[in-house]
């Protein structure tokens, strides 16, 4: 029996980490829909593509061929796992994300991946809207203090931990209040507020959730 595990939650909430680390304890496949935004986001600023240009991501988005594999990303074959994590696509993530276009295009590559075996995926409307019949739904979140400091010692930012807190606090209000997709927790998600929980005390909280024959 398959079954998606959809997680949920901000910016640097831990997301990611904890989906990688639950996908090796349960044995089953997980794929980063944040990573796939990202490096769209990676083809357009390349392109010189601007939030307006409607003409112009449509016809882009036709290029680009995406891939996730051994929990790398691929753009057009290229590994872009490094690339997608700087600051210039961190600022413009959002747009980039919250576009129709851009969502309906990714949302098709992720269903079918999810077809025919289970998934863990995390995002911002996994639970909401991508896989809104998933049978584990995870609200994780985190202080925004606590997820820039994350963000600085995992250095993928060169900036201050004050400026990555209020990068991190504009998107969080971005995220929440737009029209398509906004980031809101499921009504029959789990909310995990991971502020001062290590890795394993979130994985244990997840798991504790899950029906035994799923864990085993």
């Amino acid at each position: 029996m398959t079954y998606i595990i959809a997680i949920d939650g901000p910016s640097g909430s831990g997301k990611s980490t904890i989906a990688e680390e639950l996908s090796k304890k349960l044995k089953i496949d997980y794929l980063n829909t944040g990573s796939m935004y990202r490096a769209v986001t990676k083809y357009f600023l390349d392109n010189d593509i601007k939030e307006n240009d409607k003409d112009a991501i449509i016809e882009k988005l036709k290029d680009i061929h995406l891939d996730l594999i051994d929990g790398k990303v691929y753009l057009n074959k290229e590994d872009v796992s490094r690339e997608i994590r700087s600051d210039l696509v961190t600022k413009n993530v959002s747009w980039v994300s919250a576009n129709k276009d851009v969502r309906e295009k990714l949302l098709t590559i992720q269903r079918q991946l999810a077809k025919s075996k289970s998934f863990i995926l995390d995002g911002r409307d996994i639970a909401t809207v991508v896989f809104p019949n998933a049978k584990y739904k995870i609200f994780l979140t985190a202080s925004p203090r606590v997820r820039a400091r994350r963000r600085y010692e995992q250095q993928e930012s060169e900036l201050s931990i004050d400026e990555i807190e209020k990068s991190i606090i504009a998107r969080d209000e971005y995220d929440s209040t737009r029209k398509i997709a906004p980031l809101k927790k499921a009504k029959d998600a789990i909310l995990i507020d991971n502020s001062n929980m290590s890795i394993s005390q979130t994985l244990d909280a997840i798991i504790s959730i899950m029906d035994e024959e799923d864990v085993l």
